[in-house]
């Protein structure tokens, strides 16, 4: 049986959830439609479920939902993962952090050059590229972490836009798949199920 475990952005990015519908509410229905006669099963963790109410609302997550979706914690203290990926990730963390700080020196000083106006704009330029280089392609929360914990758990596939959680699933030898392709794989479960 095939095993996928679901962070927000399969729900919440407009270039993944659009595969079902154009609103976020018609591809969670859509979603719960095509799952429930899939065969296959879906896992989210606690964490990941409630940050997805809190930006779509809970109205929009019908009990039906966790019907298809199974929400569920990591085993996080059970588990054991290789200890080189808490020292790739501490080296990854002080590169970005470093990167950071001399990201913020040239705007420092290229602030003092600046009237009172542009001082602005530099301000927003800094924390865009201080944001960049801090947080993308990185697990930068505990949502991230649990979807990784989950799916490595599980050993199931992981369904996520993120970036730094794909980069990081496919470190520890987590089965990934392109989350746009969702719904062609759901219709391909559906079709081999009713075959049989």
């Amino acid at each position: 049986m095939d095993r996928f475990v679901l962070d927000t952005s399969v729900f919440t990015n407009p270039d993944i959830y659009g595969q079902f519908e154009s609103s976020p509410d018609g591809a969670v229905e859509t979603f719960i439609h095509l799952a429930m006669h899939s065969g296959a099963e879906f896992f989210m963790p606690s964490s990941v479920y409630e940050e997805l109410q809190h930006i779509l609302g809970s109205e929009v997550l019908v009990p039906e939902f966790e019907m298809v979706v199974r929400i569920r914690s990591p085993r996080r203290y059970q588990l054991m993962i290789p200890s080189e990926i808490l020292y790739e990730f501490i080296d990854e963390i002080r590169y970005r952090i470093n990167k950071g700080l001399r990201i913020a020196e040239e705007h420092t000083k290229e602030a003092g050059k600046l009237d009172e106006e542009n001082v602005g704009k530099l301000i927003a330029r800094l924390r865009e590229k201080y944001r960049e280089a801090l947080r993308q392609g990185i697990i930068d929360s505990k949502e991230d972490v649990d979807v990784l914990l989950l799916a490595y758990e599980l050993d199931g596939v992981l369904i996520s836009g993120d970036e730094g959680l794909r980069k990081w699933a496919d470190k520890v030898g987590i089965k990934i798949m392109n989350p746009k392709n969702l719904r062609v794989v759901l219709e391909s479960l559906i079709k081999h199920k009713t075959a049989t």
